[in-house]
């Protein structure tokens, strides 16, 4: 009974060991990750990078992980050749591939959002307009336009939608003429957009978009996704 007792004890004790051991690395191995994901094309403001799963150690002897959160804040995408920024991205990775290191290189599969505020939707436009949110999952577009050497200002608001699965397009759902030949097609000129977005991870596709009271949220999916540099 005492040589069974300590063998236990043993077993308990080097579990624990493995157990530290395992988490010591697997923090160590994010932040080693963090460093080498790029979800656009330029470096984004700050990475964070969650490895799920246990023992983290089987998983990297083999250079696959089961599945890892990746938050990203701050990159670049384009939008119609304009610069974009993505607020915030959070992807759900699986079947990760390890590079060098612990860079992830690619995911078998990653679904996620994109959030992009209204002030930097309303700058990629390319329109003299702002953008906010109007409610029931609308946008509200204000634009100025020129008529008679006055300048009148119109709100409308607008339906997103995403076209071609890979460009958001906005609409005025309704513009008041008000008896002014011309005006609707005016106001349109200032509201109205789209805007194909470019410069995502390679393997990874717009599927929704939906208007928000944080910013306008963009659902993205994608298969053998690549996320490593150069």
């Amino acid at each position: 009974m005492r040589a069974l007792r300590m063998v236990l004890i043993v077993a308990v004790v080097l579990g624990g060991l493995f157990v530290g051991a395992d988490r010591i690395t697997v923090g160590y191995a994010e932040s080693e990750a963090a460093e080498g994901v790029r979800l656009g094309t330029a470096k984004a403001e700050s990475t964070e990078v969650d490895i799920r799963g246990f023992p983290f150690l089987t998983q990297v002897m083999d250079r696959r992980l089961d599945e890892v959160e990746v938050r990203v804040t701050g990159f670049k995408a384009t939008a119609g050749g304009r610069p974009v920024r993505i607020g915030e991205l959070t992807a759900d990775l699986r079947d990760v591939t390890l590079g060098s290191g612990y860079a992830i290189e690619r995911a078998g599969s990653a679904d996620g959002t994109a959030l992009i505020s209204y002030p930097d939707l309303a700058a990629a436009s390319g329109r003299e307009a702002t953008v906010a949110y109007g409610g029931d999952g609308k946008l509200k577009v204000t634009g100025g336009v020129r008529l008679l050497g006055r300048t009148l200002t119109r709100s409308v608001l607008s339906t997103v939608t995403l076209v071609d699965g890979d460009t958001i397009r906005v609409r005025a759902d309704e513009v008041p003429g008000e008896g002014i030949p011309g005006l609707e097609d005016m106001v349109r000129a200032r509201t109205d957009f789209d805007r194909r977005i470019e410069g995502l991870p390679k393997g990874m596709r717009l599927t929704k978009v939906e208007a928000r009271e944080d910013g306008l949220a963009v659902t993205v999916t994608g298969r053998d996704v690549v996320l490593t540099a150069g």
